[in-house]
C-alpha cells in the first residue's frame, strides 16, 4: 500500500466522503509549517499547524500526522481481544476505536517529544504543532473527532456552520471565564503535540448524515476570515466543487490581509 503524500490538494476518494484540501505559505512568511493528511483505507482527515521555527514547526506538524497514520494503521491490524475476554468493557466498536485514538495520539506526542528532548529543548519549549482531525474506522459508523490546540472542525448542514472543536488556548479559557478586556493573545497554546510529555485531547463521537460538509482548517483561515464569509463560500459548496470552495477560501485570507499559513480541508459525507 502506498503512502498518500502530506498536503497534497487531492481529490481524494474515502469509502464514504470525498475530499480537498490545499495548505498555503500565505502573503508574508517565508516557509509554511503547516500540513494536513487524507489517508482513504484509514478513513482519516487530519490538519496540523507546527511551531518552532519554520524547519521545527514544519517537521513537528510532518511528523505528527505520519505517526498518527502508522499507529492507527498498526492498530487496525491488530485483534482488539475484545472476544476473547469476557470480562472486557469496551464492547461497542466505537468505544474501542476511540480508546486507540487516545493511545495513538500519545504515541504521537511522544514521537515529537522525544525530539525535542534529544535536542536538549526544556519542557515546555522547543517544536509543537495542533493536530484535529476526524476518522471514521467504519464506513457506515460514526466519526471520531479527535482535537489538540488550536487549529478547528467545523460543519455545514442545513444552512448552518457549526464548529465542533472547542480552542485549547488561554484566550479561550479567558473567555468563558467572563474575562472582557485584558485578554491574552488569541495564540497562546494550552495543549500542543510535542512540547511536553503528556497531551489532552479532546476526542468524541459525532455522527454524519449524508450532504454533511466538514472543514478542518488551521488558524490561518478562522483567525482571519469573518464566520459569515466563511457560511457563504460554504452555501455554495457541492461534491466536485471542494477544489473551488478550497482556493476561493485561501482566496479570502489575502483579501483580508492574513498574516499566517492558511490549510483548507475540505469533506463532502455521502453517507
Amino acid at each position: 500500500m502506498t503512502d498518500s503524500p502530506l498536503s497534497a490538494c487531492g481529490p481524494y476518494c474515502l469509502a464514504s466522503a470525498v475530499a480537498y484540501g490545499i495548505s498555503d505559505v500565505g502573503s508574508v512568511r517565508q516557509s509554511n509549517e503547516d500540513n494536513f493528511l487524507v489517508e482513504p483505507a484509514l478513513g482519516l482527515l487530519a490538519v496540523a499547524d507546527g511551531m518552532g521555527g519554520h524547519e521545527a514547526g514544519a517537521l513537528a506538524s510532518a511528523q505528527a500526522l505520519i505517526s498518527l497514520r502508522q499507529v492507527l494503521r498498526a492498530a487496525g491490524a491488530e485483534p482488539s481481544g475484545i472476544d476473547s475476554d469476557p470480562d472486557a468493557t469496551l464492547t461497542d466498536p466505537t468505544m474501542q476505536a476511540a480508546g486507540r485514538l487516545h493511545t495513538a495520539i500519545d504515541h504521537v506526542n511522544q514521537c515529537v517529544y522525544q525530539q525535542n528532548v534529544a535536542r536538549h529543548m526544556s519542557e515546555g519549549s522547543g517544536m509543537g504543532t495542533t493536530l484535529t482531525g476526524v476518522w471514521r474506522p467504519q464506513p457506515d459508523g460514526p466519526l471520531l473527532v479527535f482535537h489538540v490546540g488550536d487549529s478547528r472542525l467545523y460543519r455545514y448542514r442545513d444552512g448552518e456552520l457549526s464548529l465542533l472543536t472547542r480552542d485549547q488556548t488561554w484566550y479561550q479559557q479567558a473567555l468563558e471565564a467572563g474575562k472582557v478586556d485584558r485578554l491574552p493573545a488569541r495564540n497562546l497554546l494550552l495543549q500542543a503535540i510535542g512540547p511536553g510529555p503528556k497531551v489532552e485531547p479532546q476526542v468524541r463521537v459525532q455522527p454524519a448524515q449524508p450532504g454533511d460538509l466538514l472543514m478542518l482548517c488551521s488558524d490561518g483561515l478562522h483567525g482571519c476570515v469573518p464566520h459569515l464569509e466563511m457560511v457563504q463560500v460554504l452555501s455554495l459548496a457541492r461534491r466536485d466543487t471542494l477544489d473551488t470552495a478550497c482556493q476561493r477560501l485561501v482566496g479570502l485570507t489575502r483579501e483580508y490581509a492574513g498574516r499566517d499559513n492558511v490549510t483548507v480541508l475540505l469533506a463532502w459525507f455521502d453517507r
